[in-house]
């Protein structure tokens, strides 16, 4: 059980730092500065309605600490005009284009939503899950 705790640190370590590079990468793009936490923070907060995020979290994103709820994904994608989907997991979807979002089935989305209430390592547990689970299914 102690090899499956430490692989999926390292799955969720490996997943923030290529959450981070695309941050850093589309800020860039954006003509924003990726060096200034504040800066970025400031300009989130403009577009995002909830509480505003601190530079000490968006901090967090770019040194590769911690990845944004969805709901602030949306808005940062927004803001970078990337597709959510391609900012948080990479992969296939088109970096400088807001993808189209298809509206899930309400099963989808009440899953989706009770995953997003959980905490961060709980989501992440899931996310790992879900990855192997696709990973054994294509062999």
């Amino acid at each position: 059980m102690g090899w499956l705790v430490s692989f999926l640190n390292m799955e969720a370590i490996k997943e923030r730092k290529e959450f981070s590079k695309r941050l850093r990468e589309s800020l860039e793009e954006a003509g924003l500065r990726s060096d200034s936490p504040a800066a970025l923070a400031r300009e989130f907060n403009r577009r995002y309605p909830g509480n505003p995020i601190s530079s000490y979290g968006v901090r967090k994103w770019l040194m590769a600490e911690a990845i944004p709820s969805q709901d602030k994904l949306r808005v940062l994608a927004q803001l970078l005009k990337v597709s959510a989907d391609w900012l948080r997991f990479g992969g296939q979807a088109e970096s400088g284009v807001a993808a189209q979002v298809e509206v899930a089935p309400m099963l989808d989305y009440a899953l989706m939503r009770a995953i997003a209430d959980l905490s961060e390592e709980h989501q992440t547990v899931v996310r790992s899950l879900v990855a192997s689970l696709k990973k054994i299914e294509t062999r």
